[in-house]
């Protein structure tokens, strides 16, 4: 019998909480570490976020744009009802 590898999993992002304005940079470094890595597509956690703010906002549309440049994908994980609801709002839909 042949063994089979599992699937790869895809790398995942956290974002912290308390998530500010200066937290972005950092978080953009990392995910283009991960693209350099190899990794295409890139799962955002945003489990811990607890507050929808502006920073979240900041985070999230950075965070695509750094993946747009990379040739990769970012896809949103664990948001919360205001973060959702914020997201949509300003055109950044949590998916």
């Amino acid at each position: 019998m042949e063994a089979i590898d599992p699937p790869e999993q895809p790398a995942v992002l956290s974002l912290p909480d308390p998530l500010t304005i200066a937290d972005v940079p950092l978080l953009c470094e990392r995910l283009r570490g991960l693209y350099g890595a190899g990794a295409r597509v890139v799962v955002c956690d945003l489990g811990a976020v607890s507050r929808a703010d502006l920073a979240v906002v900041e985070a999230v549309a950075r965070l695509r744009l750094t993946a747009r440049r990379a040739g990769g994908r970012v896809v949103l994980r664990n948001a919360g009802a205001g973060v959702v609801a914020l997201l949509d709002l300003v055109g950044l839909d949590s998916s």
